[in-house]
């Protein structure tokens, strides 16, 4: 198989998207999968495949063809049946969390759709790390479980999903494995921990801040979440051995209640001695930042996935399972949960896991060993898939 090429297509996955959590994604997903196909003499060639987004593009033509994915060409059968039954093998990331039914049914069917021509068209398909689920009503669990039992192999990134995979097409080829984003490459800057001031993250979600001062509370929290966050923020700020850092990690021009930037824009306007962090252009520029801290708070999963995956210990605030999900298969405990505890709670929790901070980086290096085996399992799992696709 010396220097052969082999076609991969990275079905669901973004190459300029706001929010870095799909970014890290892509990003991580290529480097498992370049290495894996470089070990076995292979040339990967990489085609991005998913919807339009308005962000600065991290992924260059010289590493992906981009074929953007709208209704036109989802139907089109010279459009993304062509471009799905080109390549070698799909990689189907399902944008993380996408294939569910709490997103609604035109985002479901595009993702169900481009998973049947993958299958039509006879291409091997994998569905790489990511949550199953849930779906909870009629026609999602038929469709889901079609598309599950007949793709090659399905990779779930924590037990809730593998259950609810075994639930729906107990015959499919699953196994359970992790978030591809603790794989993301970055630049090591833990050496900048430890000053004289405490380096102090705080990732406060554009989503869950503007769903708090609505009202409207659709993920269920049981804390106001812009109240613990105002607390946190104002508490810590006023330390005079505490440097707070405001980090966005999920920004949307267009979509200004999921800006994490004007969240931190604002509490940097309430709090004047935070530094408000600049929007990173890349995911890997962002996990690169997070590993200079001493410890942070976040909203977003892909940061909290950042900080633990360079060492940094982390406090994710969870406003669904995939966080308790994800985080309980590493052994992690050490989490805002999204019931079961209020403000006042909360902030005090937050302030003892800053005191214990030792005991979290702790259980971030036990953790890791158990990443290290489960990315193990979708790598192995790659070899097959491209060995048979090569062949």
């Amino acid at each position: 198989m010396a220097d052969k090429a082999i076609k991969i297509g990275l079905l669901w996955h973004s190459p300029n998207s706001g929010n870095l959590g799909v970014g890290a994604l892509t990003v991580a997903n290529m480097a498992i999968a370049r290495a894996v196909a470089t070990e076995m003499g292979l040339t990967p060639r990489f085609t991005i495949i998913g919807m339009r987004d308005d962000g600065a593009a991290y992924v260059s033509p010289a590493e992906a063809d981009i074929f953007v994915m709208t209704t036109r060409t989802l139907l089109d059968p010279r459009g993304a049946l062509r471009v799905i039954g080109d390549q070698d093998c799909i990689l189907d990331i399902g944008a993380g969390d996408s294939f569910a039914d709490i997103y609604g049914l035109r985002r479901f069917m595009f993702l169900w759709l481009t998973k049947m021509q993958a299958l039509a068209a006879r291409t091997p398909l994998v569905l790489s790390p990511q949550t199953i689920g849930p779906f909870t009503r009629s026609p999602y669990r038929q469709l889901a479980s079609v598309a599950l039992k007949r793709a090659d192999s399905v990779l779930a990134r924590d037990q809730a999903s593998l259950d609810a995979l075994r639930g729906l097409a107990p015959a499919a080829n699953g196994r359970l494995s992790v978030d591809v984003a603790f794989a993301l490459p970055y630049a090591d800057r833990s050496a900048e921990r430890g000053g004289p001031r405490l380096r102090l993250g705080v990732n406060v979600s554009g989503l869950l801040f503007n769903e708090a001062q609505s009202g409207r509370n659709r993920f269920g929290l049981s804390v106001d979440y812009a109240d613990l966050m105002r607390r946190f923020v104002g508490r810590a700020a006023a330390c005079d051995d505490v440097e707070v850092h405001l980090i966005p990690h999920a920004t949307a021009e267009a979509y200004a209640w999921d800006d994490d930037g004007r969240i931190a824009d604002k509490l940097a306007s309430e709090f004047p001695t935070t530094v408000r962090v600049g929007n990173f252009t890349n995911p890997s520029e962002a996990k690169s930042y997070i590993s200079s801290l001493d410890f942070l708070v976040a909203g977003r999963m892909h940061a909290c996935i950042g900080a633990f995956s360079s060492g940094t210990p982390v406090v994710p605030v969870a406003y669904s399972r995939k966080f308790s999900g994800l985080f309980g298969l590493l052994g992690y405990k050490w989490m805002i949960p999204t019931s079961g505890v209020d403000a006042d709670g909360a902030l005090e929790y937050l302030e003892d896991c800053l005191e214990r901070r030792q005991e979290l980086a702790a259980d971030i290096v036990a953790g890791m060993h158990e990443v290290d085996d489960l990315l193990g399992v979708y790598r192995a799992e790659l070899r097959r898939t491209f060995e048979a696709a090569a062949a």
